[in-house]
């Protein structure tokens, strides 16, 4: 009789366990999925600029100008640093600019470095990679405004 409630007991807490499972992974793709979606702007609405979040002035002809790197997801969330005009190195080592406590950033992750009256963004042999957007970075890559960087479990967005 005890052995049937063991085991009873044992099977609904394997169940238990396992559509805490199921629902542990549907939220990590929904997540994942959200934070692509939003990173790739769709066209946007009439009178945006293109990967921007601010309205596009009517007659301006300059584009805007990045005055800020703002993160926008993990640890840092909020944190904004200003581009002045010198790389920022972003990682978890100590000497990094930036410094993320995230397992999925290398100690020298990426730089964000000014060329050409634009920045770009490039990877730095990371294990797990640096994203523009939804693509990968393979290369030092413009970074328009508004347009995510993740880099592990963190997101960094050019703002003017």
């Amino acid at each position: 009789m005890p052995e049937a409630i063991v085991q009873t007991v044992a099977r609904f807490g394997f169940l238990a366990l396992l559509w805490l499972f199921v629902f542990l992974a549907v939220r990590t793709i929904t997540k994942d999925l959200l934070v692509q979606r939003r990173a790739a702007p769709a066209g946007g609405a009439p009178g945006m600029a293109p990967g921007s979040e601010q309205p596009q002035r009517r007659g301006s002809k300059r584009p805007a100008v990045a005055q800020w790197l703002v993160v926008t997801t993990g640890a840092l969330t909020g944190q904004r640093f200003p581009l002045t005009g010198q790389p920022i190195s972003i990682g978890r080592a100590k000497d990094s600019t930036i410094v993320i406590n995230d397992d999925f950033a290398s100690s020298h992750h990426a730089r964000i470095v000014p060329r050409e009256g634009q920045w770009m963004v490039e990877d730095l042999g990371s294990t797990n990679g640096t994203y523009l957007g939804r693509e990968k970075v393979s290369r030092p890559t413009p970074v328009p405004i508004g347009v995510p960087i993740r880099i592990g479990r963190s997101s960094f967005e050019l703002r003017s």
